[in-house]
């Protein structure tokens, strides 16, 4: 694509790339025309009912506006088919649609079309009547070999029309008459052999691009570029161009840029007279210079305009070049020379007296890339170009297998500022060479990157011999080791040591440096104190974490990109004080509530995050992996997991404690024993065996009670006649074994259970036992095994709300009631023993 294509590129509605965008949409063609013809049937009914005519007109009329309309309608419907793009755009992309002729239908809505790559042959005076509002209009790489005369009459508005690469053996001045707002003309690659006896393009005064010629192309003429007055662009392909008309590009008063492809030498002389005054950049492809060249300021008289000249793919000889270096000498405005992919056939025996002679130069900028020297190993020191040199201020060949420049010949370059050597053969033994005592003294940037160079002791040593470097590169080359210690140049600032594989920095770096790079060397750290650093480029090595602020005062830029960073924290990003770029884009980020609290909150990093937001994704947790840091959210409990399983375990304990309090209010851990024990009777058979009954009864009484129960009950009830035996807990448990087991075995062995009631005995903790399983069996075998004596009167109240099967067996069953007489107390004995023997 050429360059004035790129632009349109880059504007609203123009630009080729944009022709093929089909969802931006604009009013359809179509419902413009229906809109056009309705107000004209309106306009119709209006003026028959001012003026009545007869039926016969009237319908004829009405056939005619219909005709009209359905022919419109066909046409739109053709442009439709034949460019399914055009269809209600302003932008109209039909390339590569193997079209034989320009589609019909176009209308003044259309600004951009695209007909390139098709295989139309002809365009008629009707193709692009209507469409008046075209802006672009691109018809390369068609096969057109005819265009009518007033084709392009309608298109006032047009600014980029491309002809290129099509079939055209001649141009008409008669095509481009009317197109008044033209400034990109692009006309190469056709058949034409010349552009006719006069100017075809007088009438384009706003014309800024011009692109002509074709292998065909053949001569120049006066008069050919007449009515253009200024150019940014002119390109020509010239390269067959045998006949040139000398005058024929003065009329051109300015041309910013002109690029032309020749190879006959003699034309080019005569091209460069009469650009002297007019060309800024001159852009010349495939000459081939002759061992006699003519002069280039011949009857020319400065200032001259000329600049800038660009040789691509120009080949010399040691004659041609020496000849060519004469003759460039006189152009006195001329400041820089570059050469590109160009070949040189010598050994470097050129003519230096001839040049010597030839005056002083005043190109201070030579650029010579990718340049073939045959045989190079055998190019000589070029003894004698010495005094040639002085004044050049820039130097640059790269990518030219250079290996050495001469010890003599570095000396004379006395007002060199920058010498770039990149991608050549440079060795450490050459370089002693290259950069000797005395050499290059005004040098100030040196590039020496992509070369051979294995010792940076070497290097450093033979740079400390440029006074006034302050600007070194020498990333790219194999050093693989850095010494404790190295001598560099006083002045050094800027140092790239990128690439060099070295494993560590030591203090062989510089104090002095204010930019520092050592990118891609798989450094685990950075610890040197640099006070006057201000950048430091550390991409693609194997930090963890970021260098300490402390050693960098000055620090304003910071490259940590592609390392293996997980995070960085609030404390280590305001350490740096001064600190406006970091770049720790690329790495593979930790997302902690830490680090994410710390960039949401934080004021103002997104200015100084170079590549914020895309560049800086989660590797982790799982759950964010891929997503933005600047977009990621934790929740509460993945942030703060400490304190809320210390919450939960407060949690549990309050509620832990307030069951203990609850459960000692109601007494439910008597509840729980008692249904333990309940359900442990529950696996043994509801009822003893006879032969397991060992006693009358099983006496529950509280302690307090025993001297009434051992010293009165039990001597009544086994000294009589029959005597009972009696279970009491003192005498007849089983040592060693549980308690609650004694008890509940002891009421299972006995027929009766006796419950000597008191106040103190509803105190008693076993006495509920007790009192609670015998309840239990009750109310399982449904027997009467329960036997209450009221020692003293009970008050309700004092029965604790814990013994309310105290209080329902009192409320279902009598109970005998211990008397206070000797006669009563009889009674009682009686109805007692009644009782155990029921």
């Amino acid at each position: 694509m050429t360059s004035e294509q790129q632009r349109w590129q880059n504007e609203p509605g123009s630009s080729e790339g944009r022709y093929c965008d089909k969802d931006k949409k604009a009013s359809g063609s179509t419902g413009t025309s229906y809109m056009v013809f309705s107000e004209s049937v309106i306009t119709s009914k209006m003026s028959i009912q001012a003026k009545p005519k007869s039926r016969t007109t009237y319908t004829g009329q009405v056939l005619t506006l219909y005709m009209v309309l359905a022919t419109n309608l066909s046409k739109q419907q053709g442009l439709k088919q034949a460019c399914p793009s055009c269809d209600a755009s302003q932008i109209c992309n039909c390339s590569f649609m193997g079209l034989d002729f320009i589609p019909p239908g176009l209308t003044a809505e259309i600004t951009v079309l695209n007909l390139a790559h098709n295989r139309i042959k002809h365009i008629q005076s009707q193709d692009l009547k209507q469409a008046v509002n075209l802006r672009a209009l691109l018809l390369q790489s068609n096969k057109i070999s005819s265009i009518e005369e007033d084709s392009f009459q309608s298109l006032a508005k047009l600014e980029l029309l491309d002809l290129s690469n099509n079939s055209l053996v001649h141009l008409s001045p008669l095509w481009f008459g009317h197109l008044f707002s033209l400034q990109h003309l692009h006309l190469q690659g056709n058949s034409y052999r010349d552009l006719g006896q006069s100017s075809p393009f007088s009438g384009l005064r706003n014309l800024t691009s011009l692109r002509l010629g074709n292998p065909q192309f053949s001569v120049i003429r006066q008069g050919n570029f007449e009515g253009i007055e200024l150019l940014h662009k002119l390109w020509i392909d010239a390269s067959n161009l045998s006949q040139y008309e000398q005058g024929s590009l003065k009329s051109i008063k300015v041309i910013n840029h002109m690029i032309i492809n020749l190879r006959n030498s003699n034309v080019f002389s005569e091209i460069v007279r009469d650009i002297l005054h007019s060309v800024t950049l001159l852009e010349v492809v495939e000459i081939k210079f002759p061992v006699k060249i003519k002069s280039l300021v011949e009857n020319s008289t400065p200032p001259f305009r000329i600049q800038k000249l660009m040789l691509k793919e120009a080949f010399f000889t040691d004659q041609t070049i020496s000849r060519a270096i004469v003759s460039l000498k006189a152009i006195t405005s001329l400041k820089e020379v570059e050469a590109i992919d160009c070949v040189l056939q010598g050994q470097g025996l050129w003519n230096t007296e001839e040049i010597a002679r030839s005056g002083k130069s005043f190109v201070e900028t030579v650029t010579i890339i990718r340049v073939i020297i045959q045989n190079f190993h055998l190019f000589i020191d070029l003894q004698g170009m010495e005094p040639q040199v002085n004044e050049l201020k820039r130097l640059t060949i790269a990518s030219s297998n250079v290996f050495m420049v001469p010890c003599n010949l570095a000396r004379n370059f006395l007002s060199l500022l920058y010498l770039d050597f990149h991608d050549n053969l440079l060795v450490n033994n050459r370089l002693n060479e290259t950069i000797c005592e005395g050499s290059w003294p005004a040098l100030q940037t040196l590039n020496l990157s992509q070369n051979s160079l294995k010792s940076l002791e070497q290097t450093a040593l033979y740079t400390s011999r440029l006074p006034k470097l302050n600007n070194l590169d020498i990333s790219q080359n194999n050093f693989g080791e850095i010494p404790d210690g190295c001598e560099w140049p006083k002045a050094l600032k800027y140092l790239n040591l990128s690439s060099t594989q070295i494993p560590k920095v030591t203090m062989c770096i510089p104090e002095t440096l204010e930019v520092l790079d050592v990118s891609g060397n798989n450094l685990k750290e950075f610890g040197l104190e640099l006070p006057m650093l201000k950048e430091l480029y550390l991409s693609r090595n194997q930090l963890k974490t970021l260098p300490g602020a402390a050693p960098f005062p000055n620090l304003v830029a910071l490259s940590v990109r592609r390392n293996k960073l997980n995070s960085f924290s609030k404390q280590e990003f305001e350490s740096f004080k001064r600190m406006e770029l970091l770049d720790a884009s690329d790495n593979n980020f930790i997302c902690s509530c830490e680090f994410l609290s710390f960039i949401h909150h934080e004021a103002g990093i997104a200015r100084v995050l170079v590549g914020w937001p895309d560049k800086y994704v989660c590797d982790s947790p799982l759950a964010v992996r891929g997503a933005q840091v600047g977009a990621v959210h934790l929740s509460l409990m993945e942030c703060h997991r400490s304190l809320v399983v210390s919450l939960i375990c407060v949690l549990v304990f309050l509620v832990v404690l307030v069951l203990v309090a609850v459960g000692y209010k109601y007494h439910v851990v008597w509840y729980l024993r008692m249904t333990w024990a309940w359900l442990q009777a529950k696996r043994k058979p509801k009822r003893a065996p006879p032969k397991d009954v060992c006693y009358d009864a099983f006496v529950s009484y509280s302690e307090n009670d025993s001297d009434w129960v051992e010293n009165t009950m039990v001597q009544e009830l086994e000294q009589a006649c029959p005597p009972f035996r009696l279970c009491l807990h003192k005498r007849d448990f089983v040592p060693g074994k549980w308690i609650v087991d004694n008890i509940i075995d002891s009421i299972e062995k006995s027929h009766k259970t006796l419950f000597v009631l008191s106040e103190r005995f509803v105190q008693s903790e076993w006495c509920k036992y007790e009192l609670d399983f015998s309840h239990f069996r009750l109310f399982d075998e449904n027997n009467d095994a329960a036997i209450l004596i009221l020692l003293e009167p009970i008050q309700s109240k004092a029965i604790p709300k814990r013994f309310c099967k105290l209080r329902k067996i009192m409320n279902t069953k009598t109970y005998l009631e211990w008397p206070a007489g000797e006669e009563q107390q009889q009674v009682f004995w009686e109805n007692l023993k009644e009782a155990l023997k029921s």
